[in-house]
């Protein structure tokens, strides 16, 4: 299943956030993350993942450090900030709004069976 750009556009900082608010990471990790979580659905590329990194952490969201584990090569780690704990509640609670709203319109268009529609009168 393909997933829509715009979707993906609009699921991602909640969903970097959201792992980070787990544990600290870096950008490969990251990337393997959201693989993982969607089942293969969302496979970012490093273009979408970076600049979206460095806007959060421009708006003080995330914070970052140059790290180089034992035996292992340096890295750039990313951590959840206050300010971005309390972004992820704000994105949980709009999520929660859009999601319910999908699900009532679903559960109304249900009883039309799939290539029928409600009939018009006009």
């Amino acid at each position: 299943m393909r997933i829509a750009k715009d979707l993906v556009a609009a699921s991602a900082t909640p969903l970097v956030l959201g792992i980070l608010a787990e544990e600290e990471s870096y950008g490969y990790a990251i990337l393997k993350e959201v693989s993982e979580r969607s089942g293969g659905r969302l496979e970012w590329t490093e273009g979408l993942l970076y600049p979206l990194l460095h806007r959060l952490e421009r708006l003080g969201y995330i914070a970052s450090i140059w790290r180089t584990p034992e035996g292992g090569r340096k890295r750039k780690y990313y951590r959840i900030t206050d300010e971005g704990r309390a972004e992820l509640a704000e994105q949980r609670r709009q999520w929660a709004a859009v999601t319910e709203a999908l699900q009532d319109v679903w559960k109304a268009s249900r009883s039309f069976g799939p290539g029928s529609s409600p009939v018009w009168e006009g």
